[in-house]
């Protein structure tokens, strides 16, 4: 069955259409792309290989503040509040109409553990640091492409001002993006620097200055209660991410 139209919606920032082929659901910034997708049944399982490595950072800790900039369909973030019955988890969406559309069509759940803040991510990053959280991630998209702020040096920065010292850092960005002057300066940041390519022509780095020594036995045992949790495959993530520093 092909998908149908079933919403759409403008705003100032981007036009937002959903589609649903009866099994799964669609959010589109424009004609021709696909930003996410759900599995009705399962909204807490994240359908796309990109947005499952972004979790990868917690076989290495248990986030209790996230703060995600960029929402889309919101999949990333019903994972996590699926996943972590305890983690409080900040976004920053520039599109009120995203923000609607992610909870009426996609499921993201209406709860105290989660605030949305409708706002521009770079000017939210540029404020006076009150709160510190364990993992951020920037997923800045519009039907352009990657929003290239993202992997600049004054993005990383105030990002990573919020970090707390065992924080992980996760961006997403397009395989083309895997250029020499981005690793370098992430790697001028942070300890330790994974990144993990995925079969849908996304490159997804991770970066981390806390600790990222864990046993062979450890990290199986890990990776065996993250796929009961997550609803699929851990380790079909994490055979495909290689330290890079």
């Amino acid at each position: 069955m092909l998908p149908k139209e079933i919403y759409r919606g403008h705003d100032e920032y981007c036009t937002v259409i959903v589609l649903d082929d009866g099994n799964c659901r669609y959010l589109s910034f424009g004609e021709a792309d696909e930003q996410s997708c759900i599995l009705k049944q399962s909204p807490e399982v994240p359908q796309y290989a990109f947005i499952r490595a972004m979790l990868y950072p917690l076989i290495y800790l248990v986030p209790k503040r996230v703060l995600s900039l960029g929402l889309g369909a919101g999949s990333l973030n019903g994972a996590l509040h699926s996943m972590l019955s305890d983690v409080k988890q900040e976004i920053v969406e520039i599109s009120p109409e995203v923000v609607k559309v992610a909870h009426r069509y996609f499921y993201l759940p209406l709860s105290k553990r989660i605030n949305i803040e409708v706002s521009d991510a770079f000017n939210y990053l540029q404020r006076p640091v009150k709160r510190k959280f364990d993992l951020i991630t920037a997923d800045l998209y519009t039907s352009e492409g990657l929003n290239e702020m993202q992997v600049e040096a004054v993005f990383i920065d105030a990002a990573s001002a919020r970090l707390s010292q065992q924080g992980w850092l996760v961006l997403n960005c397009w395989s083309d993006h895997r250029e020499v002057e981005v690793i370098e300066t992430m790697r001028e940041r942070f300890n330790s620097l994974f990144a993990c390519t995925t079969g849908d022509g996304n490159w997804v780095l991770f970066a981390s200055n806390g600790p990222v020594n864990v046993s062979s036995s450890q990290m199986k045992s890990r990776i065996k209660e993250l796929s009961s949790r997550a609803g699929f495959a851990f380790n079909s993530i994490a055979k495909r991410v290689r330290q890079i520093a």
